[in-house]
């Protein structure tokens, strides 16, 4: 159950460029790294959408969304570091303390909803 902390609007991200939200601090090999897992979960999904259509053992297919979830957490951890190192480490040590308030929150809510 998210925990209801944030009293704060969400932080702006602290590399927002132009109207929006856009992280311009990805490392290139984080974001290849991050494309490639995301094809091979599709690939993932495509295959238990196969094993469901012809009937597979139920517990074979859920041994397979098991590996499916797992494999979104990662993406999930490489992103949440990412989003650490630049956008959160900055909004932190902003002088503008409702910033470095509203990232907290952010990533506290980003911790109980997503990362449990």
């Amino acid at each position: 159950m998210p925990n209801k902390i944030a009293a704060h609007p969400p932080a702006d991200c602290a590399c927002v460029v132009g109207p929006g939200h856009k992280a311009v601090a990805v490392d290139p090999q984080l974001k290849l790294s991050n494309q490639k897992r995301l094809r091979r979960i599709e690939g993932q999904i495509r295959g238990l959408q196969k094993m469901v259509a012809e009937d597979r053992y139920c517990a074979d297919i859920i041994v397979q969304i098991a590996a499916a979830q797992e494999a979104l957490r990662g993406v999930a951890r490489n992103l949440m570091k990412n989003h650490l190192h630049h956008c959160a480490a900055k909004a932190l040590r902003s002088a503008k303390k409702s910033d470095s308030i509203a990232m907290y929150d952010e990533l506290l809510g980003l911790i109980y909803t997503h990362l449990r």
